[in-house]
């Protein structure tokens, strides 16, 4: 992950890879991040900087599942998006920005948010 950029009401992450692609993680809910430790969210003390403090930094591992989400885990951390339903407005999350054009939408009761009906 190379970039956080904060949007009016959601958040951007972006990041590269070795296949040229340039990944965009545009996360419709505030994301639970989790820095050395110690966990942060929107609107506590400290959230923006402990998500700023993940960049720069190389995905490790990720999670996808139901009850669970979706989950980037880095070295210091981890970023996870599993809102309640009353936090969702749309869309959880959109991953786009492959060279394949590939992409990927989470939404409410679909894929890995069975449980958010």
């Amino acid at each position: 992950m190379y970039s956080v950029q904060f949007v009016m009401n959601y958040v951007q992450l972006r990041f590269d890879n070795d296949e040229g692609d340039e990944p965009l993680l545009n996360c419709g809910v505030w994301p639970e991040v989790t820095l050395d430790g110690v966990t942060f969210h929107e609107p506590d003390l400290g959230y923006a900087d402990a998500l700023r403090k993940l960049v720069p930094a190389t995905v490790v591992e990720t999670r996808e599942a139901t009850g669970v989400g979706v989950c980037l885990v880095f070295e210091r951390g981890s970023i996870r998006l599993h809102p309640t339903l009353d936090e969702v407005y749309v869309e959880i999350a959109m991953l786009s920005g492959f060279a394949d054009r590939a992409w990927m939408v989470w939404r409410p009761g679909e894929e890995s948010f069975e449980d958010l009906v």
